[in-house]
């Protein structure tokens, strides 16, 4: 079961990494078109204006349709086989599954309790491709998609008899869920509204519970990221409607506009609370633990060390992807990863008790795009304390860590109790040829470098045939395999594969390869599909 809901965790990273571009895309035509800032270039009758229109209107399309950005991100990720045809499935699924709800408030809404004349604003329905239904945001996407990827995993390869052939594998699918979906429908009809009614007495309980809410929601965002349960501590705040509607980066986003042209206090005018603010953890917080365990390595290790931590640090500042630096130390040191999460927590609640609120869940390029830029010229005040505040941090992070890692000897890089160990990371030519004697495997044996991972990665986890399915999240390969005692040690990933390090519980498998994984991924299905 743990493996399941870890797996389906990290499916969710597939949509969720479209949206910082078209926040940023969003976010710089905020800024482009902000009179404060751009002057008479930013007036609306002219030429430059409505540039920045054109590209803000399409910049809001995963928002405006996030919906279906995540049924079809999903099956990519969670479907075991045709995931092509695993998408289609679901899309037609949910496209029937509203459509259903459309029809049951269209003959018996006031028996729901629901008008359909009234339209889709403020009204708890909304337009999905077309078609007027509850508004059930991603929560509803995620279920009806989740259970069209399960229909497709158990029975896409059901032989059906000969003369039904013509129905086998995605038709049959499809032919099930049309089926699946009418009780689903008419269960959302029931429920839902009173759900929606809990999600505001949710919203109004978050925003109402204070600094204790920001920092219970910060530390356990941090501290599950081991366990892949992270993702469902924040998705519903950045993208559903626990706190504000719509979610907080689609709401932030659609009103900097008006919060730029304000000089109120943003914490007056933003109602969605101090929440999703852990960006600062993977800036600031980043940075101090990498200083750490640079200035903790051993002084003939340290350019080493500092190459490795220069990309990992960076990945985590710029693009909000943490996975590569916090594994460096998780395992090692479990006590450093929690101070990590109590040490963040912290921050961002006092950040936020200095007035520091917005869209700032990722790296610098999205919270300087969708937050210090557009809004800098009425709000600096804030943004000067969260820099403050968030350097302090720094500096507390660096001598807490390095006190750590120092009293306790933690075997982090550049203090690997070998001294002759050399700190880097070795390529499957480097250990074919320490191994077999100087007979390194010639590059030209595999069409790109994914693909030679890939296949150092499936040897080294028992082969095509003890693999049993094949997923990832930003950072990680996640396989489950049938047999772990064929899986080897850390060591040979690391050694021939690149990667950063090994998890295995039982039969879950995490290889943690690091930015290039979607692509080591298609490259291991590929092998898989060839045998």
């Amino acid at each position: 079961m743990m493996n399941s809901i870890r797996r389906f965790g990290s499916a969710m990273i597939v949509p969720v990494l479209l949206f910082p571009f078209f926040g940023i895309i969003v976010g710089l035509a905020t800024l482009f078109k902000n009179e404060q800032i751009m002057g008479e270039l930013a007036n609306p009758d002219g030429l430059w204006y409505q540039i920045w229109t054109f590209m803000e209107n399409t910049g809001w399309t995963v928002f405006d349709h996030m919906e279906l950005v995540f049924v079809i991100g999903l099956p990519i990720s969670l479907a075991k086989k045709a995931a092509g045809r695993a998408t289609l499935a679901a899309v037609v699924a949910y496209l029937m599954y509203n459509t259903f709800i459309n029809s049951i408030l269209d003959v018996w809404g006031p028996t729901f309790g629901v008008d359909l004349s009234e339209g889709a604003d403020g009204t708890g329905l909304t337009e999905i491709a077309g078609i007027l239904t509850l508004d059930t945001n991603i929560m509803g996407a995620i279920v009806i998609s989740g259970i069209t990827i399960w229909l497709h995993n158990r029975y896409y390869d059901k032989k059906l008899p000969d003369a039904l052939g013509i129905f086998q594998g995605g038709p049959f699918i499809v032919m099930i869920s049309f089926f699946v979906m009418i009780p689903l429908a008419f269960l959302t009809a029931w429920v839902w509204p009173a759900v929606q009614n809990g999600i505001g007495s949710l919203q109004g309980f978050m925003i109402s519970s204070g600094y204790v809410g920001v920092w219970l929601f910060h530390f356990l965002e941090r501290i599950l990221i081991p366990t892949g349960l992270h993702h469902f501590i924040y998705t519903p705040f950045q993208f559903g409607p626990a706190v504000v509607d719509g979610g907080i980066t689609a709401n932030w986003v659609s009103r900097l506009g008006e919060l730029a042209s304000s000089d109120t206090p943003l914490r007056e005018q933003w109602e969605g609370g101090a929440f999703l603010l852990q960006g600062n953890i993977k800036m600031f917080g980043s940075i101090g633990i990498a200083l750490a365990i640079y200035s903790t390595a051993r002084a003939e290790k340290k350019k080493q060390v500092g190459a490795l931590l220069l990309a990992a640090t960076l990945t985590a500042v710029v693009a909000g992807i943490t996975e590569p630096l916090e594994f460096t130390f998780l395992f090692i040191a479990p006590l450093l990863f929690l101070l990590h999460a109590l040490l963040g927590a912290t921050m961002v609640t006092l950040q936020s008790a200095f007035g520091l609120v917005g869209n700032q869940g990722g790296g610098l390029i999205e919270i300087a795009t969708t937050n210090w830029i557009p809004l800098m010229g009425n709000h600096w005040n804030v943004y000067l304390s969260q820099i403050i505040i968030g350097v302090a941090f720094t500096i507390i992070y660096f001598f807490l860590f390095r006190w750590l890692i120092v009293k306790f000897d933690y075997a982090l890089p550049g203090r690997e109790k070998d001294e002759n160990q050399e700190t880097k990371l070795y390529t499957k030519a480097d250990y074919r040829a320490e191994k077999e004697g100087g007979k390194a495997e010639p590059a030209a044996a595999y069409a790109s470098d994914y693909d030679r991972r890939a296949a150092a990665f499936l040897e080294g986890l028992g082969g095509v045939d003890n693999i049993t399915d094949v997923t990832n999240c930003a950072t990680r390969l996640r396989v489950t395999v049938k047999n772990p005692e064929q899986v080897k040690d850390p060591d040979y990933f690391k050694n021939n594969g690149e990667a950063h390090g090994l998890v295995q519980n039982g039969q879950s498998i995490q290889v943690i390869v690091g930015l290039s994984v979607p692509q080591v991924r298609d490259s291991i299905e590929a092998f898989i599909d060839e045998n």
